[in-house]
């Protein structure tokens, strides 16, 4: 499976970013789907996470009510819409996908896209 982001930016604080990642190499619908996001103080922690349906999403705390991942399965992509940014969400970002239905650590991600830098101004 390749994997490619896109969307990053620069943006003020309380600005919004709407992240794409299209999919290609394999069947996009039976695979769950994922962004990370990572900065040189931390390691590459989990944010967001959607079924291969759709019909699931998880989030990871600090995003909940702020952002929401989709899917549109008929263009292989899936998105990540980010609504009152803060300056402590700047980071990379990256997509991933699992062979499981959903998934929310690392491990269980089986391909990476390559980041898109997104930087929240104060």
């Amino acid at each position: 499976v390749q994997l490619q982001a896109s969307g990053g930016g620069l943006v003020q604080a309380g600005g919004s970013l709407r992240l794409s990642c299209a999919a290609s190499g394999r069947t996009f619908s039976s695979l769950g789907m994922g962004w990370f996001r990572q900065t040189p103080r931390k390691e590459r922690e989990f944010v967001a996470a959607i079924s291969w349906s759709g019909g699931t999403t998880y989030y990871e705390d600090s995003v909940k009510g702020r952002f929401t991942i989709s899917r549109d399965n008929a263009k292989n992509t899936v998105f990540l819409q980010m609504n009152s940014l803060k300056p402590e969400d700047t980071a990379v970002y990256y997509c991933a996908a699992s062979s499981s239905t959903i998934a929310t650590l690392r491990h269980e991600y089986d391909w990476w896209g390559q980041g898109t830098q997104v930087t929240v101004s104060s």
